[in-house]
């Protein structure tokens, strides 16, 4: 076997990847890392003209044109018929990143039942997506690639006094989500290896979009190791990794990206 370079591994030119969430603040440096990579980029949301108008903004790949498809994640026919749409416009799909979010911003002050278990449906959706994919990479005996979206609110608790006068509590129905993540992860990773379906978990630290409070990103800022806040284009790679055949030894694992948040 010739052993392939450092561009051949992190190329994605000939995949098709679904993103979903692909317009928002992580998910549009998403959406272009893979394009930028090579790969064929399905843009879904629960808006199709968001998602096809997003899609025609990225840079273009020799596969063929970017696409857009709704789907919305907590809803299984339209989860259904999105990923549907894809296959029907690339032809298949090779990488399949769970980034779409539903957020609710109710604390543990004031959540109802119904708000809890609606932010926990976001990994039911995930999966739901996940199978979908592994069923689909199976019958035409391929190889894939998932990427679910954590969050270092899913490996540590957040600190109150950050957020204390200043705004909400980090909602607890949010952090209940993303450590389930972690082993939703691990889970499908061991059971469809052997189909060739690797799975693996990309978990931001702080990544505040512009509309956070000034004061509540200076109280985080102070709590880093890097004393500052992530920027979307510092994922780009991480996810290219764990989307291409640079990662391709690696399943069940959970890549934090933090600034060394979670290492206190």
């Amino acid at each position: 076997m010739t052993e392939p370079t450092i561009p051949q591994l992190f190329d994605l030119s000939g995949k098709v990847a679904l993103l979903t969430g692909a317009a928002g603040h992580l998910g549009s440096a998403f959406a272009r890392a893979l394009a930028e990579a090579g790969a064929q980029v399905i843009a879904a949301s629960r808006d199709l003209e968001r998602a096809r108008s997003f899609a025609a903004s990225l840079p273009g790949v020799a596969a063929g044109p970017h696409g857009g498809v709704a789907l919305d994640h907590l809803d299984e026919i339209s989860l259904n018929t999105g990923f549907a749409a894809a296959v029907q416009h690339a032809g298949k799909v090779d990488i399949l990143v769970n980034n779409g979010h539903d957020a609710d911003g109710h604390d543990l002050t004031n959540v109802t039942a119904e708000q809890f278990n609606r932010q926990l449906a976001n990994a039911t959706g995930y999966f739901l997506l996940a199978r979908k994919f592994r069923d689909h990479v199976s019958s035409r005996a391929g190889r894939g690639s998932i990427v679910l979206i954590g969050s270092m609110y899913g490996l540590v608790g957040s600190y109150p006094d950050a957020y204390e006068g200043v705004c909400a509590a980090s909602p607890v129905h949010y952090h209940t989500l993303k450590g389930g993540l972690v082993q939703m992860t691990r889970h499908l990773a061991v059971y469809w290896a052997k189909d060739g379906i690797r799975v693996n978990l990309l978990s931001p630290g702080p990544f505040p979009t512009a509309k956070a409070p000034a004061e509540m990103v200076r109280r985080l800022e102070a709590k880093s190791p890097m004393h500052r806040m992530g920027q979307p284009h510092e994922l780009k790679g991480a996810l290219v990794f764990l989307a291409s055949d640079a990662s391709s030894y690696v399943t069940g694992q959970n890549l934090v990206v933090d600034g060394g948040w979670t290492t206190w």
